[in-house]
């Protein structure tokens, strides 16, 4: 098995999915290179695949947005296990060898994740300025700026530390108060829920969640239902359905 963007010009079958094995299955010229999708199954589980041929597969926005809807389209009838962007397997032998070492724990999965989907929830504080708005709902912190600031000289090193500190000390508590406080409404109507890193200072929490099918308009009420403690300073974004990325762990291996 190897990379896609190491990938020579011989066949390989590109991975983009491992689903239940409910016999042949074709999707169309939908994948990369616009190559037709099939499935190669052993009667428990199949893989998701299309032939590849040629160059290096980059991860460019035409190659990531075909891997993407192969996905889309699988997750309108069932729940696939995604693989990373870029596996590819060398040829139907070296399919049937991975699905062969790596049946249980696909079933394992494939048992977890059935009939749901993923969904993204964001919450985000929409302030202008951050560290004023942290400075206007904590006095601990406001006091601390004021007593630096009062003789109107520049902060020392040492100052701003201490000041740095305390701010980040203040937005992790919040952080964790505030996505204890929003995940205690989303369990009542999600099977498992994820927190992934926030990716900026602004973001208060970045949640995955794990949603049975028949469960989307529940998540949408759940959703505006945590939002309601909160004023228009918090921006609550939700997306989906995606597939389970992140409850799977695809550690495929020849």
């Amino acid at each position: 098995m190897q990379e896609a963007n190491t990938q020579t010009a011989a066949v390989g079958r590109y991975i983009y999915a491992i689903i239940p094995d409910q016999g042949p299955r074709r999707l169309g010229d939908i994948g990369l290179e616009d190559s037709e999708v099939y499935t190669i199954g052993d009667g428990r589980v199949a893989a998701v695949v299309s032939d590849l041929v040629g160059g290096r597969i980059r991860p460019q926005r035409r190659n990531m947005a075909a891997h993407q809807e192969v996905l889309k389209q699988l997750l309108r009838d069932l729940t696939p296990l995604p693989a990373a962007f870029g596996l590819v397997a060398d040829d139907d032998a070296a399919i049937t060898r991975i699905l062969k070492d790596n049946r249980a724990a696909f079933l394992d999965q494939l048992a977890r994740v059935n009939d749901s989907v993923e969904m993204g929830l964001r919450v985000s504080w929409d302030v202008p300025n951050i560290f004023e708005f942290f400075v206007g709902v904590h006095p601990e912190l406001q006091e601390l700026r004021d007593d630096y600031f009062r003789d109107g000289a520049n902060l020392t090193q040492d100052e701003m530390i201490t000041l740095g500190r305390s701010f980040e000390r203040l937005l992790e508590q919040d952080r964790e108060d505030y996505t204890a406080q929003v995940e205690a409404v989303m369990r009542t109507c999600c099977r498992e829920i994820k927190r992934n890193k926030c990716r900026t200072e602004r973001e208060i929490m970045n949640l995955a969640c794990l949603v049975d099918r028949s469960d989307s308009a529940r998540f949408e009420q759940a959703v505006l239902l945590a939002a309601r403690p909160f004023d228009n300073n918090y921006a609550f974004d939700f997306n989906g359905p995606w597939a389970p990325h992140n409850f799977v762990e695809m550690d495929i291996h020849l």
